[in-house]
């Protein structure tokens, strides 16, 4: 029961040298390593000489000695997630510790004062991405008043759902903040127009680009394999030395340690019963699949359903490009069936209704919440396709019984007929409420971002641009929070639980992780009762190194010893969001060189453009802008200019632009003032007056996805400049591209990016 959890938290605390029956000693070594997931060797970085970290295994009552050996050339830190421990162990860099050096050791010590299934990892940089997460699991003593005979005594494996790419992580982040669409060609999902025509989608391409949205996806990065507990294939032949056979049930500890990647989980063998979600019991409930969102933690049960059978256990990735098989038992393998290809051209419609001009989600008058409603059933063809034609007779009858019955519900209620996990099944077995009579503070929180810059926050600041919130010791803290973007995001409170609100009253469950899905508001709840500055954040790595987080504060705490300089540290701590990106392209074409050169962060970006021509006729030319993007989808760009250019004057030779002012297009060195604006359809407008009195109006894209792999763009302004171009996609950083330019005639050539 957590009405008193503030006096057991505290007590424990303050004596657990007392309770403890054992100290349990680990030694971490942190190594730069090579792997080869893909047959390519890649650095990462190991633990103890393996990938995934070990699993470390305490019982409830035990203290816990970590030495961290980080023999790095670069700092670290290790995260206990889901934990309860003081503040200054909680191991985030530059808010509860410094981070470790290299070549140092760092211990961690804290008392066990729960139990269940939980994970850890580094929280420094993009670490996590290569190799820094593991099992932290803690056993439950059977004196336990909430000890389950038949579950907490089953055969138990610990399982951690990673992803595995060849790219380095940094290149990554630096991808996403540039709108790189290589990861949708890899993936097969870049719904170009041909696509779109080929799918008869035409106008639901349009109404997409209409309202500004790139082409839609349900995660952002492409990975090269799947691992369960460091491999993609692995066999469970026995348990705790003891072969499986028909009839027995094992429980698997599932960790989801991806650094951006929701799992879908689904069995051969039959039915998945959840028994436990991020280290917290809940009643027993059987589904047939579940999805375990970016460090949620799940305990499920499987029974071996036949004899001589090996059953797949299928972890696939939300979009359904990739996967790992855990396969349990002995015999012949019986697998899964995979899920099929999402239909994204019917995701993209759904999203249209979805968003409004303005960039804001329209929720339409549904009150959804919990994960209820999945916005993504119309992307399932199991559920849309075969499904909705078995259930045709059917759908048709509601709807003459109920005009009013809407497609989307006749979709969501097929769901039906797979039953799918979601929160509003979860129930305590023991009473959850908060103690009574405390004060409430109650903080409402809107989650908002936008694909284009890759820009995630709360209410529209950064971690770098919010204060820290204050909460005060005892009091009841109630969050509600509501998506407004395009995203589903994992948010994680550290060092506390907090009971989901819903329906269930005092056995309402407790969680460390919810996972929020576009237009969903859900309301959390948490007693304010171990003092510190604890972080709150999405999980998905790149969101929250965009930005996405608070720190809760408490009040008048005593200062953090760990935290000798405060200023500094939090320095080093907002410098996460405000790194900046470059990115560069350039194209070396038979009628001269051009290119683009831009280096941006979270609000700020300075960039370069430049046209070098072969001879003087053709000249040569750049222009330079400053600016700050302004706005929660960022469309709006104010920005200070500097344009030089020189060329022989006579090739289409103008006397004037389009507002009748002297011509000064040929000869310039000026300084301008101006803005760009996304207009819809992407396209942008530029605004630019110079120092000399010439105003330049500008249209321009250079994204036009005509098919998978070619790109189409333009660019004509009130100079009487015009250009057109058709790129092909060779690589990641390869294309071929031909244009054509008003100053410097037809060219073809090589482009490269980076």
């Amino acid at each position: 029961m957590l009405k008193n959890a503030t006096t057991i938290v505290f007590i424990l605390l303050a004596t657990s040298p007392l309770l403890a029956q054992k100290v349990v000693r680990y030694d971490l070594y942190v190594k730069d390593t090579v792997v080869n997931f893909t047959g390519k060797d890649k650095m990462a970085i190991a633990v103890n000489g393996q990938i995934p970290m070990p699993t470390l295994v305490f019982t409830e009552g035990d203290t816990a000695e970590i030495h961290v050996h980080n023999q790095l050339k670069e700092t670290t830190s290790l995260h206990w997630h889901g934990i309860f421990l003081p503040n200054r162990e909680d191991g985030v860099p530059n808010l509860t510790q410094m981070p470790i050096e290299p070549n140092t050791t760092h211990i961690y010590r804290f008392p066990i004062i729960q139990n269940g299934t939980h994970w850890y990892h580094s929280h420094s940089g993009l670490q996590e991405q290569i190799g820094m997460y593991g099992n932290f699991v803690i056993l439950k003593r059977e004196s336990n008043p909430g000890f389950r005979k038949g579950i907490d005594d089953l055969p138990t494996v610990p399982i951690i759902i990673s992803e595995w790419t060849n790219l380095k992580p940094e290149n990554i982040h630096r991808m996403l903040h540039n709108a790189s669409d290589w990861f949708a060609i890899k993936k097969n999902a870049t719904q170009s127009y041909y696509e779109a025509i080929k799918a008869g989608h035409f106008k639901t391409k349009l109404a997409s680009e209409w309202k500004r949205m790139l082409a839609m996806d349900v995660s952002d990065i492409y990975y090269d394999k799947i691992l369960i507990n460091g491999s993609s294939n692995t066999d469970l032949t026995s348990v705790e030395g003891n072969p499986l056979k028909a009839g027995d049930q094992v429980k698997l500890r599932i960790s989801n340690g991806g650094a951006s990647s929701y799992f879908w989980l689904t069995y051969a063998g039959g039915k998945i019963m959840v028994v436990a979600t991020d280290g917290n019991d809940v009643e027993p409930i059987e589904v047939d699949r579940l999805i375990i969102a970016v460090s949620e933690t799940y305990d499920v049960v499987l029974t071996i359903s036949a004899e001589n059978t090996a059953f797949e256990f299928l972890a696939t990735t939300e979009d359904r490009t990739k996967s790992a098989s855990l396969y349990i038992g002995n015999g012949i393998k019986q697998l899964q069936a995979p899920q099929p290809r999402l239909k994204y051209f019917e995701g993209m419609k759904m999203m249209n209704n979805m968003m409004k001009m303005n960039g804001d989600m329209d929720d339409m008058g549904m009150q959804m919440s919990l994960n209820q409603m999945d916005m993504n059933v119309v992307m399932y063809p199991e559920i849309t396709g075969e499904l909705k034609k078995k259930n045709a007779d059917k759908k048709n009858a509601l709807e003459n019984e109920h005009p009013d019955y809407t497609k989307n519900q006749y979709e969501s209620d097929a769901l039906a007929d797979i039953v799918t996990l979601n929160y509003a099944m979860l129930k305590s077995p023991t009473v959850t409420s908060l103690p009574a009579d405390v004060p409430v503070k109650e903080l409402r929180f809107t989650l908002t971002g936008n694909m284009n810059r890759y820009v995630w926050s709360l209410d529209n600041k950064v971690i770098s641009e919010a204060d820290k919130i204050l909460i005060k010791e005892g009091e009841n803290v109630r969050l509600v929070l509501f998506n407004n973007s395009m995203m589903r995001h994992p948010m994680h409170l550290h060092g506390h639980d907090f009971r989901v609100l819903n329906g269930q009253g005092d056995y309402a469950p407790l969680k460390n992780i919810i996972d929020i899905m576009p237009m969903e508001t859900d309301t959390l709840e948490f007693n304010a009762n171990v003092e510190g500055d604890w972080f709150f954040h999405c999980h998905v790595l790149y969101h929250m190194m965009s930005g996405m987080g608070r720190v809760f504060s408490y009040e008048n705490q005593a200062p953090n010893p760990l935290i000798p300089n405060p200023k500094l540290a939090q320095r080093k701590l907002f410098a996460d969001d405000r790194q900046f990106h470059f990115m560069a392209e350039n194209d070396f074409a038979t009628n001269g060189n051009d290119g683009t050169a831009m280096f941006q962060n979270t609000r700020w970006s300075l960039g370069t453009e430049w046209r070098l021509g072969y001879n003087d006729k053709h000249g040569y030319e750049s222009e330079t802008h400053i600016g700050r993007y302004i706005g929660k989808m960022q469309w709006l760009k104010p920005f200070v200019g500097f344009d030089w250019r020189y060329r022989k004057m006579g090739i289409d030779e103008q006397e004037s632009n389009l507002f009748s002012q002297t011509n000064k297009k040929d000869i310039r060195s000026a300084v301008s003032l101006g803005f760009m604006y996304t207009l819809p359809m992407l396209i942008n407008f530029q605004a630019e007056v110079y120092h000399d009195g010439i105003v330049r109006l500008s249209l321009m894209r250079n994204d036009i996805p005509i098919s998978k792999r070619i790109r189409a763009g333009f660019m004509v302004n009130t100079d009487k400049e015009y250009t057109a171009e058709l790129r092909y996609v060779v690589s990641k950083n390869i294309g071929i591209r031909t244009h054509y330019d008003s100053d410097m005639g037809l060219g073809i050539g090589l482009s490269l990016n980076y």
